[in-house]
């Protein structure tokens, strides 16, 4: 018996999900959460791209979050929670924040989430991704949602009461491009006020295994 013997006979191709290199961008509620159920799943190949330092306010929805990890790089934190899931796990590190000086298409990717909240760099993200023909899922907006029954994944231009996705869209249209691809987003409409990006981590999470079962079910299919 393996690490891999309950989830082998429900994958259609588990040599070919087990060859793919998956990369995220972001790693904190979202982007965590599905490196981990992708980690269980069966991917070894992971590319990791995210500036960002453990602090406090992680804690209440991050999968790296600890009292004992907070000033560790994200990144870190990650890699040492996949391979202590498979020791044979390949992962590349990105310590830098996605932006048009990135080195992140250096890299070999057969899949790309899109976890970032930068609108800017996330456009940048989407178009650069698509431009290459890399597979993408792009998540959007979660801050202050609580309703984990209105997350779904849809065509970006099926998207509601997403500020987020909204804003996405309006780049696209005047940019007079035709992007077409699949996002994680919620149909909550908001109701709370004020500048916090409250997040509840069943939200966050929820999102997150959404993003890795349309992941796994893209590269390996189901028998």
């Amino acid at each position: 018996m393996d690490s891999f013997t309950r989830i082998k006979p429900l994958i259609k191709d588990f040599n070919l999900l087990q060859s793919k290199t998956v990369a995220i961008v972001g790693v904190g509620g979202v982007g965590g959460v599905a490196a981990i159920a992708l980690a269980r799943s069966g991917i070894k190949n992971f590319i990791l791209c995210d500036f960002d330092k453990v602090n406090e306010s992680n804690i209440n929805r991050q999968v790296v979050a600890y009292n004992s990890t907070l000033s560790e790089y994200k990144v870190d934190v990650l890699e040492r929670l996949i391979k202590d899931i498979n020791n044979e796990a390949s992962v590349v590190k990105i310590k830098e924040p996605f932006n048009s000086d990135s080195t992140l298409f250096n890299h070999q990717i057969d899949f790309l989430v899109d976890a970032i909240d930068d609108v800017n760099n996330k456009y940048l993200l989407i178009k650069e991704t698509l431009s290459r023909t890399i597979p993408l899922i792009s998540s959007m907006g979660t801050a202050k949602k609580t309703n984990i029954k209105k997350l779904n994944i849809v065509d970006i231009n099926q998207t509601s009461y997403d500020p987020l996705a909204k804003v996405i869209r309006k780049k696209i249209r005047d940019d007079n491009l035709n992007l077409k691809f699949k996002c994680l987003s919620s149909t909550e409409e908001v109701k709370l006020e004020g500048a916090i990006l409250a997040s509840y981590m069943p939200v966050t999470a929820s999102a997150g295994l959404m993003i890795a079962d349309y992941v796994i079910k893209k590269i390996g299919g189901f028998e």
